[in-house]
């Protein structure tokens, strides 16, 4: 069974950083596209970033390229999400998503995930 629960959430002022950490369990990393989604009040959920089961190769948005960064430690069954330079246009509901590596490959397509935690709530306000 698979279950994902995320934490690190919390509230920030712009320019500030969180570490958001997702707990995975009922996952094989090798064999997973792990990523982050958000949505904010009155928006779509949107991709933020995934992470290929190699654990190396990675697709961001561009909303947040260079100042994100996913990462996983298999030790753990964890998946980090390391949020930099935060904007007030990053507030959202953060969730972390699951699927298993197929021939469609991994994508921010969020109908394409069918495993999601609870979501945690980030807050960028001065």
């Amino acid at each position: 069974q698979v279950q994902l629960v995320e934490s690190g959430g919390g509230s920030v002022q712009p320019g500030g950083s969180l570490r958001l950490s997702c707990a995975v369990s009922g996952v094989t990393f090798s064999s997973a596209c792990m990523a982050w989604f958000r949505q904010a009040p009155g928006k779509a959920r949107e991709g933020v970033v995934v992470i290929k089961p190699d654990g190396v190769t990675t697709y961001y948005a561009d909303s947040v390229k260079g100042r994100f960064t996913i990462s996983q430690d298999k030790a753990k069954n964890t998946v980090y999400l390391q949020m930099d330079s935060l904007k007030p246009e990053d507030t959202a509901m953060y969730y972390c998503a699951f699927r298993l590596y197929d021939w469609v490959g991994c994508s921010l397509i969020a109908t394409s995930y069918n495993n999601w935690g609870q979501g945690t709530q980030v807050t960028v306000s001065s």
